[in-house]
């Protein structure tokens, strides 16, 4: 999650969103840190802390003790606190949320219902065993379709971020049903591309962090690391520029990346995946919080070297912002971060990338856990963004052309 500037209010809300739970490793710090600019920022995120908020002159971070020390050991700390389950701002019953297995039957009612436009592929398991599953959305889908152009949305890498998964889920379900109901721009779209749609990357921690009745903030996945410890910061687990920026070798850690790229059997499958899937050419992971859109590079804040990827990716970012209200940034020039997915699949998968950073924009507006509300507004502020690539998934260097969009973008009823 990244983050713009925030009021002082804001600022001191954060803690109900930042307590990592689960008692497996030391209890988090949550620390308001003067910073000005962007140079300050990289050092603080190479700490290995979190930074949940990025202001004017402060960043607010949450971290192990031992990272809140090394960040205290060069700049100046206004305040802090070790944070508590108490201090957790636990919602009402969302109801509209999908546990597990709730998810399971919602995606196999919808390929049972529509054989002939989904298919549901298992692509590999969790470290606790749960599948990790594709929604295939195309005409003829039980048949090969890497003849179209292909896209591939994913959501869930960090599990207190349930917002990113049920957007992925409510874009299937309104693709499928515009289609039955007799859509021609969704039969047309169906018709030129393959769809895919991964709502889940990290079931064991989306599980873990809705465990008994209440939200725990957890983020990383749930394999044992051996001691106290538990779970890899699978966004930070990829291999394109590992290690290199903000994430931590600490297993303790929020952002702690992992032995080796890919060591993680979620991150393994979806690097099997996506290097399968040569006819797609963007794709878009989906996180909460702070209504931004991003393009790499995530690992430093140097530009994309090829002059007319960059413009694309830009002018795409650019587009879509002005569709959904969001701000379009290149990711690194608010901190850096490095092993995440859309670096990876922009450096060596060749596709377009973009990182989303949904609804709420603020922890004063719920952070992670803004209620059930908030799902019908993340849809409709992102559903235009959503035709707008999968339109362009045939050759996103259109974006640079005027009136590019296809699929009914300038035609209201496919957005109503």
């Amino acid at each position: 999650m990244k983050r713009l500037g925030l009021t002082l209010l804001t600022v001191f809300a954060l803690p109900f969103s930042s307590f990592a739970g689960g008692g497996e490793a030391p209890g988090r710090v949550w620390a308001k840190v003067q910073a000005t600019n962007q140079f300050q920022r990289s050092l603080i995120a190479n700490t290995g802390v979190v930074i949940e908020h990025v202001g004017d002159d402060f960043v607010a971070i949450t971290g192990i003790p031992s990272e809140i020390k090394a960040v205290e050991k060069k700049f100046k700390v206004d305040s802090k606190f070790t944070l508590t389950e108490k201090m957790i701002d636990f919602p009402g019953r969302d109801a509209r949320f999908h546990n597990f297995n709730e998810m399971l039957q919602a995606l196999r009612s919808m390929a049972t219902n529509n054989p002939d436009i989904v298919r549901i592929q298992e692509f590999g398991r969790s470290a606790e065993g749960r599948p990790l599953l594709n929604i295939k959305i195309t005409t003829n889908a039980q048949e090969r379709t890497d003849n179209k152009p292909g896209i591939i949305f994913i959501g869930g890498h960090h599990a207190r971020e349930h917002v990113s998964v049920e957007f992925p889920i409510m874009l299937a379900q309104w693709i499928v049903a515009q289609y039955r109901q007799g859509s021609e721009d969704v039969q047309r779209m169906l018709q030129s591309r393959e769809i895919n749609i991964i709502p889940l990357v990290n079931p064991d921690g989306s599980e873990y962090d809705i465990a008994d009745g209440r939200y725990k903030s957890w983020r990383k996945n749930r394999r044992p690391l051996g001691g106290r410890s538990i779970g890899v910061d699978l966004n930070r687990n990829y291999s394109y520029k590992w290690g290199t920026s903000g994430a931590s070798r600490n297993p303790a850690s929020d952002t702690y990346m992992g032995p080796t790229p890919f060591s993680e059997p979620e991150t393994q499958a979806v690097k099997r995946f996506v290097e399968a899937k040569d006819n797609s050419t963007i794709l878009v992971s989906f996180h909460t919080f702070s209504e931004l859109i991003l393009y790499p590079w995530s690992y430093a804040d140097v530009r994309i070297a090829n002059e007319r990827d960059y413009l694309a990716h830009k002018k795409m970012a650019e587009d879509m912002a002005a569709m959904n209200g969001y701000r379009a940034i290149q990711s690194a020039s608010l901190y850096p971060s490095s092993g995440d997915t859309s670096d990876w699949a922009y450096a060596e998968q060749n596709m377009f990338s973009f990182t989303f950073e949904l609804d709420p924009r603020s922890q004063a507006q719920g952070g992670f856990y803004p209620g059930q509300g908030i799902l019908d507004v993340v849809f409709r502020k992102n559903l235009r963004p959503c035709i707008y690539m999968i339109g362009l998934a045939d050759n996103p260097y259109r974006s640079l052309q005027t009136n590019a969009g296809r699929f009914g973008l300038r035609s209201s009823s496919l957005l109503q």
